[in-house]
């Protein structure tokens, strides 16, 4: 039965990582005809759905990586692995794309009050090779969007691509027809207003994970009351919840019992609870009942 687990869980690896590696073939060569293109015709919709399309590229490689970091060994000089680096290349990931967003931004500022001309038929065409290949891709990772958290990311990335690349279809056709060039920075601007709300949730998380907050959907009054839940728990400080990685979480808190006999029994108890709650990996310290928390850190005890 456990060979079984193993087998199963071998292939939803190897699975991942072509599915991985087809997504990211697939729109980084897209990006590059797609820049291409953009500097060819002058099309500032194009350029911006190429930046968009760069940035879901660059979170199909850190979702990648995360995938790959978590199974690495710790080692004695880094305790848990090399998983903390997700947060930073989150954080970084969302740095760049707020960056490409202002230049973004300023062409288009610019082409609104200058004009130029561009070729719509061009435009719709590019991206309408754009909205298979994000359809594509996202197809890819639906089948395992509920089981991680960062193949679900990678999904609703490129399903969101392929709405924008839609977007810049329309804009191709409406530009063909009627010859509103203006219609090009407008759709400019617009990604660029996808990709602040998309970049915004990402740059908040990787801020607060990466100055070890409490990872989002950890609710820290739940975990406590989680614990004081357990038979034999009469108090609970100097609780600290923290993200090892985008997809594991961390807990060392002080525990107040009044029987030394149960620790044990409380103990894996605890662990059992809070690991239906997201948490895997607790440190709980336990001390007898009226012991007073000296910790100026511990929000419990102020």
């Amino acid at each position: 039965m456990e060979q079984h687990h193993h087998d199963h869980h071998h292939h939803e690896i190897t699975s991942l990582n072509k599915a991985f590696i087809i997504g990211i073939t697939l729109n980084l060569a897209f990006v590059v005809a797609e820049f291409v293109a953009g500097f060819w015709y002058n099309s500032l919709g194009l350029l911006s759905d190429a930046g968009h399309n760069l940035g879901d590229v660059a979170s199909l490689v850190l979702a990648m990586l995360a995938f790959r970091l978590a199974k690495v060994h710790p080692t004695g000089k880094y305790t848990y692995g090399y998983k903390k680096s997700t947060v930073l290349v989150s954080l970084l990931n969302a740095v760049i794309l707020l960056v490409a967003v202002g230049i973004i931004i300023a062409e288009s500022i610019g082409k609104l009050m200058h004009p130029r001309p561009v070729e719509g038929d061009a435009i719709a065409w590019v991206a309408g090779i754009g909205v298979v290949i994000n359809g594509i891709t996202a197809w890819l990772f639906m089948k395992d969007k509920e089981k991680d958290l960062n193949v679900k990311g990678a999904y609703l990335h490129m399903a969101a691509d392929a709405l924008v690349s839609v977007g810049v279809v329309v804009s191709g056709i409406v530009i063909a027809h009627t010859g509103w060039y203006i219609i090009d920075p407008i759709i400019g601007l617009l990604i660029a207003i996808v990709i602040i709300v998309s970049t915004w949730g990402l740059l908040r998380d990787s801020l607060r994970l990466s100055l070890d907050g409490v990872p989002m959907g950890t609710d820290i009054d739940k975990v406590e009351e989680v614990i004081h839940a357990v038979e034999g728990v009469k108090g609970v400080h100097h609780l600290h919840i923290w993200a090892i990685s985008t997809t594991e979480t961390a807990l060392t808190a002080h525990i107040a019992i009044e029987n030394v006999s149960d620790m044990e029994r409380i103990k894996q108890e605890i662990k059992h609870e809070l690991l239906h709650a997201g948490i895997q990996h607790a440190t709980l310290e336990f001390e007898m009942s009226g012991i007073k928390c000296n910790g100026r850190c511990c929000r419990f005890c102020l």
